[in-house]
């Protein structure tokens, strides 16, 4: 097996873990995030709640029996998918290879980080303390050479834990696995395996291959691997952003250039709004057009600093339609940003660009007030004003 460092984290209650962040006077209580009719279903449990069997996907009405002071709180998911963002940005300081599962559980290759790190118990302890102090809440942490171990080991010492499989431990981890507890092992597989006298996953070892092929199809030869201790399974992240762009097929073809920039000033905003929202900063611009005769021209600029506001995206896009100059009439016209960076990346100002930082800087401010303006009035509540066409 390849020697790897997989590091699994999972947050402990998440949902309902973020209620009691939230509302102090919730922490300590039995409490459930889900609908309050009976026919709804328990999201998320407390640890409180869970004392008293309750657990998610359980329906509500069952909750209560069993708990009667059980407090029932109605989800709420922007507050924690904003946690959730934040948290993974945490985990991507330490490694650029993070693949979160789900809102509230990823994994994360740290092969190769001891250098800038220190050991993996020294990368898990950080990362449950700077989880602690950004966010404000516990998790579990599981670190082995496999993901399947890393992610059964982050459940094996629950809330606040941390378990360490080390290479030498594998086998002995293995032998003594309950079946059930291999991911994958449905209600059903483990009844067929339990029929086969397999009760750990060290019990698949002897097991003959066509017999476990001819059971449990190609989960059969899954499980032969894993229990030799291979998983070559990768942490695969998710893809990045490249590019953002916007684009607009006009209601009637026009060569009128004044109209193309209100397009253009329009679309700018746009785009500058999502780099914002989305925490990015572009440093190539690009103006796509498509003629009447449907062919299609771009043409694109890097700048000297990476811009976030509408204003220096739509210089650059009109000085592109400019060196452009559409010989025929035009039916489509679009602005793109790519070349992304995080928006808190360094960057080495030019010895000559101090101006355009500081011009930069205040249509940054300009714009993150309009964004403020929108985000409490509704989107375009207020916006730049638009060029008129000519008479």
């Amino acid at each position: 097996m390849a020697s790897f460092i997989i590091l699994h984290m999972d947050m402990d209650a998440f949902f309902a873990s973020v209620e009691q962040l939230d509302d102090p006077s919730l922490r300590g209580r039995p409490l459930v995030v889900g609908g309050r009719s009976n026919r709804g279903v328990v999201a998320a449990a407390s640890y409180e709640a869970r004392r008293f069997g309750i657990h998610s996907a359980m329906p509500i009405f069952q909750a209560r029996r069993k708990c009667s002071s059980l407090v029932i709180v109605p989800p709420r998911r922007k507050r924690y998918a904003a946690l959730s963002r934040t948290i993974m940005t945490i985990l991507e300081t330490f490694s650029p290879l993070v693949e979160p599962v789900s809102i509230d559980e990823a994994f994360m290759d740290i092969t190769g980080c001891g250098r800038l790190h220190g050991s993996p118990r020294q990368i898990a302890l950080a990362v449950k303390a700077q989880i602690l102090s950004q966010a404000g809440l516990t998790c579990s942490v599981g670190v082995a050479p496999a993901k399947f171990m890393a992610k059964i080991a982050s459940d094996m010492d629950k809330p606040d834990g941390l378990t360490i499989i080390e290479p030498d431990q594998v086998m002995g981890f293995i032998d003594k696995l309950p079946i059930q507890k291999v991911p994958g092992v449905g209600s059903r597989a483990e009844a067929q395996l339990l029929a086969m006298g397999i009760r750990t996953l060290g019990h698949v070892r002897p097991c003959p291959e066509s017999l476990l092929i001819r059971k449990m199809g190609k989960f059969g030869l899954r499980l032969k691997a894993l229990a030799h201790g291979r998983d070559d399974s990768p942490v695969t992240p998710l893809c990045r952003t490249k590019s953002i762009s916007t684009e607009t097929t006009l209601s009637r073809d026009t060569r009128d250039h004044n109209r193309l920039c209100a397009y253009l000033l329009s679309q700018s905003q746009a785009v500058a709004a999502e780099m914002r929202r989305k925490k990015f900063k572009a440093r190539t611009i690009t103006l796509k057009i498509k003629t009447a005769d449907f062919k299609l021209h771009s043409r694109s600029r890097t700048l000297p600093l990476p811009v976030q506001s509408a204003d220096p995206i739509y210089q650059a896009a009109v000085a592109l339609l400019q060196d452009l100059s559409p010989a025929g009439p035009v039916r489509l016209v679009g602005v793109g940003a790519s070349g992304l960076l995080a928006e808190s990346t360094p960057v080495q100002a030019g010895l000559f660009s101090g101006g355009q930082q500081t011009r930069n800087g205040k249509w940054d401010k300009v714009d993150k007030a309009m964004d403020a303006v929108n985000l409490r009035f509704g989107v375009r509540a207020v916006a730049r004003g638009k060029l008129p066409p000519s008479e």
